[in-house]
């Protein structure tokens, strides 16, 4: 099949919504602890970062309760309520340990809703695993959202296979399918391959999200040893472990030359997308959303991805 063939859109797992083949993470949009909003970037830059999006034809965007404190709903609904055009939008329960009871799943969604300005959100996950609470009660909550019409499709995000078949065989007793898992993976973090979920996935039709698929930037060849990221992530990205990834930072740029000039992050999203899941990169401004929009519309052969995956075998995530 060629580029030209292959839809711009697809199918979230077995739910009735189709979304683009990357989306954007709105996690810094409002967040100030660990992105700085509000320092070097802003609520026009993070606007402008979704009108790019738009324009590129990307329609997923997904954002958690959480993020910011309720700030980043806040603004993907603004924005999306001022564009006037169509998106799909996902966002997340947070199972903190006093929200013991099934109906606080629905309590937290009408708080997403009345904050995102929507009835309905096409996508409605469960953040994390987290105890006392089972899995098998937050997903018989997922299902009432979905007979309570205020959701069109539920997922799960951080769950392991275990986790995931038990929320999964829950909402199937419902009639309801699990469309999507969203965890972590990037060429530095590829325990979905090693671990059995991304398989796991693809046999129970459910699409796998990829967050931080750029490495929280360390993809991007932005960061050398002389040069690390700072704040939160310098603790997880120190110098040493900048400096190992060089090697994969070079073939992202020599294969990108091979594609007419892709950027080392355009490739490493490309490489998600090639492996069958959703990216879910991050953008602070309409530059960062334009570059990953150039990850659409072309695709890295089977032997680049499998010269990739060599090279990022050896790295264990930081």
């Amino acid at each position: 099949m060629t580029v030209e063939q292959q839809s711009k859109t697809l199918r979230l797992g077995s739910a009735d919504l189709q979304v683009s083949r990357l989306g954007i993470g709105t996690w810094a949009w409002g967040d100030r602890l660990f992105w700085g909003f509000g320092g070097d970037y802003d609520e026009s830059d993070v606007e402008a970062a979704f009108q790019a999006s738009l324009d590129a034809g990307i329609n997923f965007f997904d954002t958690a309760e959480i993020y910011g404190f309720g700030r980043s709903e806040k603004l993907l609904g603004q924005f999306s309520r001022e564009s006037g055009q169509r998106v799909v939008v996902a966002t997340k329960f947070f199972p903190y340990p006093w929200r013991w009871r099934r109906k606080s799943l629905l309590d937290a969604l009408r708080g997403s809703l009345g904050r995102l300005g929507l009835s309905q959100v096409d996508v409605y996950q469960i953040h994390w695993p987290y105890p006392p609470v089972p899995i098998e009660s937050w997903a018989a909550g997922l299902a009432d959202a979905v007979d309570a019409g205020l959701v069109r499709a539920v997922g799960v995000s951080n769950y392991n296979v275990d986790q995931m078949r038990r929320a999964h065989a829950v909402l199937a007793s419902r009639g309801v399918p699990l469309a999507a898992n969203q965890v972590e993976y990037s060429l530095l973090e590829r325990e979905p391959e090693r671990n059995g979920l991304l398989d796991a996935c693809r046999e129970l039709g459910v699409t796998l999200i990829a967050y931080s698929p750029l490495a929280q930037g360390l993809l991007t060849g932005k960061y050398t040893p002389d040069n690390t990221p700072s704040g939160a992530r310098s603790f997880r990205y120190n110098r040493q472990y900048v400096g190992g990834v060089q090697p994969l930072v070079a073939l992202l740029r020599q294969l990108g030359a091979v594609h007419g000039g892709k950027t080392p992050a355009q490739v490493a999203l490309n490489w998600v997308i090639c492996k069958g899941a959703i990216p879910i990169p991050g953008a602070k401004n309409a530059r960062q959303a334009q570059e990953n929009a150039g990850a659409l519309g072309w695709r890295l052969t089977g032997g680049q991805v499998a010269a990739l995956d060599e090279v990022s075998a050896k790295f264990q995530p930081a």
